[in-house]
């Protein structure tokens, strides 16, 4: 399985949480040890007498980039289980002008200002109360401006290359070279400003910026993993599941769990929309099998954790199909409609008038059953009330709760 791995599942809360501190802990030492508990260092940046900050954050930044997705193409590392903060353009912007002001005036960003006051430094303690009185303020006037500060400019869980509709490995190549530009730009800025002797830097940055530079070019040379591929790596536990029966859920089952006040269902129809337009259950989405993967990010990242997805068809082929590439993306939560429409339509809609049973259901994802009219879900059968059924199942939903985020912010 890949990573990242669930630390709380491999070793209970407790001890996720000594991990956590202890991360933690030598994060803030290396920062003081880099000397970003001091303001006047940290300010410094804005006369560009002494660019640390922005070599040293930029520098993590692309060598996060650049390792994670190199274990992503090597399938060491699930992408889609990593948090990327849902993009706000509107309130990001306003957010990060009021911080840049606030990090220029008082020398300090949110994590260094903790830092310089657990080294007991005077002005880190006032920045801290600062920004502790800001979230209050926050707190108390957020209600005014709600709307905008959630909508405004709301793009959700996107990332560059997914905005440019180019590969990742272009826009890591990109920004590894923007990087590297910057921080030999940065190195002239100080050498003006600042009269630093760039003749007594170490030579080793050099063939540092070259290795990763081809660290980048791999990531581009090795590309992303296909949904194929993706599925590949998990086919011998999710073909089991197929072949055992523990994700095909009956009709009965379908039926009340959409009753149930404390799940949400998200029913997807993969059928072809002519098929989607005759017949379908109440409430359910018409996504055909090709769209599938256009959906799954969506899926993803936009429900609530609570969500159950059920994938209808005809039969189960093309519903089955869709569920596997589902998986492969780590969607959660993912069943299938065992015997599809047809089943639905023949334990919960025989003896309505006008639908009459054409055929024996034969596995190709045919539908069997003809109607007076394309009437789509104002079918008896398409809402059955689930107080009038008593149907026996064996239930098979198992709700997985998605890993939230893990935080955000400067350092």
């Amino acid at each position: 399985m890949p990573f990242p791995l669930q630390l709380e599942t491999l070793l209970g809360k407790p001890l996720m949480f000594v991990v956590f501190g202890v991360i933690g802990f030598f994060f803030g030492f290396v920062l003081e040890s880099a000397g970003f508990g001091n303001s006047k260092k940290l300010a410094a940046q804005f006369y560009f007498r002494e660019l640390t900050v922005l070599k040293v954050m930029f520098g993590a930044i692309v060598t996060a980039m650049v390792l994670i997705f190199i274990t992503v193409g090597l399938g060491i590392l699930d992408f889609s289980q990593l948090w990327v903060n849902p993009t706000y353009l509107a309130s990001g912007i306003v957010g990060g002008l009021i911080m840049g002001v606030g990090f220029i005036i008082g020398g300090f960003c949110p994590g260094t200002s903790l830092v310089a006051m657990a080294t007991r430094k005077l002005d880190g303690l006032f920045f801290v109360l600062g920004v502790l009185f800001g979230i209050f303020v926050f707190g108390e006037t957020v209600e005014y401006y709600w709307d905008w500060w959630n909508n405004a400019g709301y793009m959700g869980r996107i990332t560059i290359y997914e905005w440019l509709d180019v590969p990742a490995g272009v826009v890591v190549v990109g920004v590894v070279l923007m990087a590297l530009f910057m921080f030999w730009g940065a190195e002239q800025l100080e050498r003006i400003f600042g009269g630093r002797d760039l003749s007594k830097e170490p030579r080793w940055r050099r063939y540092a910026a070259v290795g990763l530079a081809a660290f980048a070019v791999s990531v581009l040379v090795i590309g992303a993993p296909t949904t194929e591929q993706k599925y590949a790596r998990i086919a011998a536990t999710k073909d089991a599941a197929l072949a055992g029966r523990e994700v095909q859920i009956q009709p009965g089952e379908l039926l009340e769990t959409i009753a149930n006040d404390t799940l949400k269902v998200v029913l997807l129809d993969v059928r072809p929309e002519a098929e989607y337009n005759q017949f379908h259950i109440a409430g359910a989405r018409n996504v055909p099998l090709a769209a599938i993967p256009t959906v799954a990010p969506e899926l993803l990242v936009q429900q609530a954790p609570n969500t159950v997805f059920v994938l209808a068809s005809n039969d189960e082929g093309a519903a089955t199909e869709a569920w596997k590439i589902l998986s492969a993306e780590s969607v959660p939560n993912v069943y299938i409609l065992e015997g599809g429409v047809n089943q639905w339509i023949a334990t919960f809609g025989q003896e309505e008038g006008g639908i009459v049973q054409v055929a024996t259901p034969s596995g190709d994802d045919t539908l069997c059953w003809t109607f007076p009219a394309a009437l789509g879900d104002r079918f008896q059968a398409a809402d059955p009330d689930p107080h009038a059924w008593q149907l026996e199942f064996t239930p098979k939903i198992k709700l997985q709760i998605k890993r939230d985020k893990s935080g955000g912010g400067c350092g």
